[in-house]
């Protein structure tokens, strides 16, 4: 699920759509999976597509045995581009290398991942260029009603390369601003 999701927020942000104003919303049309679907959204009303595993009685009546997910983009959604000028912004290239961390997080079950993104996001704006999850865990070794969330986290250097001191200095930033903004905690 999470690498369709990925897909259809590509496509959009190929169409000119701001990634970090994309939201993910647990509602999807009945023809995708409960839980395994969502809707990407632009604000609180806007939805620009929906994404997700397909419901398994479709999949029954189409006699398909393997799980399939999917997207759909609703292109009238798409808000119009505003013209600043015909020249293109300038191109925000590093030579350095980009560091990934990764972290999870024990959260109540319906705590959403984008709050956990959005508050790892906002953490340090001039060093994070990218939160995604990558794995959504209930069960056995989970405390019930929690679920583990985890994220990796892109830091990209712009002047020099980062310290180890520097680094951990953000993951502190990180795990203190999901904490706050989810309730959450670092899971060990």
């Amino acid at each position: 699920m999470f690498v369709v999701k990925e897909d259809a927020i590509a496509a959009l942000a190929a169409l000119g759509v701001d990634q970090a104003n994309i939201t993910v919303a647990r509602e999807a049309p009945s023809w995708f999976h409960p839980g395994r679907s969502g809707a990407l959204k632009l604000g609180p009303k806007t939805v620009l597509g929906v994404f997700g595993e397909f419901h398994p009685d479709l999949l029954a009546a189409l006699k398909v045995e393997a799980p399939i997910a999917g997207f759909e983009l609703y292109l009238d959604a798409l808000p119009m581009a505003k013209r600043k000028g015909t020249a293109k912004p300038a191109l925000e290239a590093s030579d350095l290398q980009p560091v990934k961390r990764d972290f999870a997080f024990l959260l109540d079950r319906d705590v959403p991942a984008g709050d956990v993104v959005r508050a790892a996001s906002g953490a340090d704006r001039s060093l994070i260029s990218g939160v995604d999850v990558f794995d959504v865990f209930a069960g056995q070794g989970v405390p019930e009603g929690k679920k583990s969330l985890a994220i990796e986290v892109t830091l990209q250097p712009r002047d020099k390369t980062l310290t180890d001191a520097e680094i951990e200095a953000v993951a502190v930033k990180i795990v203190a601003a999901v904490t706050k903004a989810t309730g959450g905690e670092l899971r060990g």
